[in-house]
């Protein structure tokens, strides 16, 4: 099944094979793709969909050096290239819209001042990645560092943000994707809204489940309004612990997020497994349960092996598999996996930064 077409709300996908949201800290200067970016993409076009590394949809909404933006006019154009070369090779692609919230650094935010998030908790040991030369990606060494204390949130800057996110949505589609997709996981803003350790606002945002999904439903149903629900995914991490955000009851909870996504009727919802080792194994009946509360397309993504992928699209809670680090190495992965192939191990001491070593040298068999 891995290797049949799919219609995502009627964008036909050559294959269920998806590469997710990788952070490869490459952009140029003020977060502009280039023709790098667009070269890498291009090369892994042959997944069924391609969504893009986060792109902050702000300044405000930056957490580490080097990532790529689309709040500004010449953010658009960067990123054109790449849907353009995308487009060109036969993929589709999404881009991911990003707001770090207090995963972030003064050194990175408007006027040194401090990254916002629902409640003033720093998450201790939380580190992110800094140009500490200020030369850029080929030129200079990042270095991790803990996170800047943040400040809370005010009821009326939360408008804004949704702005900023309205803003990006339509700026995206401009710039030729064929969607967005929200980044609702991995401990950035949204899910520091949905997660009760923290979130520990007492205003309508905060307290009761309805109130900690309040802010996910906003900016969802905004996005849909301004681009279109079939043009929207959605990414959620239910038991996944990153950048120190938690919630006290995950499976209530994000039962609860996919059905409040499933009456605004989003296009897709991606699942990001917990992928390192002896992390917690997302329980069967936890997928059924989505599956039953949640009618739209399903993307599970972590550790994902060809025998996992058929077992969960056989299953039928999944539609489509994200194959991540797999992708860094391996730009036709989809044919590897077809035909059975050994796979190029990444190097992962040039993930992030760098030049086109480790992100473009990588060599296709066909």
């Amino acid at each position: 099944m891995l290797f049949e077409r799919y219609s995502l709300n009627g964008l036909s996908l050559s294959n269920r094979i998806v590469m997710p949201p990788m952070t490869r800290s490459r952009s140029g200067a003020n977060g502009v793709a280039t023709d790098l970016m667009a070269k890498y993409y291009a090369q892994r076009a042959s997944a069924g969909l391609i969504i893009s590394e986060g792109t902050q949809i702000s300044q405000q909404g930056q957490g580490y050096a080097w990532t790529p933006g689309i709040y500004k006019s010449e953010h658009v154009i960067g990123w054109k290239k790449v849907t353009d070369a995308v487009h060109m090779a036969g993929g589709k692609i999404f881009a991911q819209l990003w707001h770090v919230g207090r995963v972030s650094h003064t050194t990175l935010q408007p006027n040194n001042s401090a990254p916002v998030s629902p409640s003033a908790l720093q998450a201790k040991g939380v580190k992110v990645f800094l140009d500490v030369e200020g030369r850029g990606p080929e030129h200079s060494i990042g270095e991790m560092v803990q996170h800047s204390q943040p400040r809370a949130l005010t009821l009326d800057e939360i408008p804004d943000i949704v702005n900023d996110y309205i803003q990006a949505a339509n700026n995206a589609i401009a710039a030729g994707f064929d969607g967005v997709e929200l980044h609702a996981a991995n401990g950035y803003l949204i899910n520091q809204f949905i997660d009760s350790q923290a979130n520990l606002r007492d205003d309508e945002y905060g307290g009761t489940l309805q109130n900690r999904l309040r802010f996910l439903s906003e900016v969802a149903m905004s996005v849909a309004t301004a681009i279109g629900k079939d043009k929207l995914g959605v990414r959620l991490a239910p038991l996944t612990t990153l950048m120190g955000s938690e919630d006290d009851t995950p499976e209530a909870t994000y039962l609860a997020a996919a059905s409040v996504l499933n009456d605004i009727g989003v296009a897709y919802i991606h699942i990001a497994e917990a992928d390192w080792e002896d992390a917690p194994v997302m329980p069967i009946t936890f997928k059924e349960a989505f599956r039953i509360l949640y009618h739209g397309t399903l993307i599970y993504s972590g550790k994902y092996t060809l025998e996992r992928a058929e077992e969960a699209l056989t299953k039928g809670w999944a539609d489509l598999i994200g194959f991540g680090r797999p992708f860094i190495a391996n730009p036709d992965l989809p044919y590897r996996l077809a035909n059975r192939l050994e796979l190029n191990p990444p190097i992962k001491e040039k993930f992030f930064g760098g030049n086109e070593d480790g992100y473009t040298d990588y060599l296709a068999i066909k």
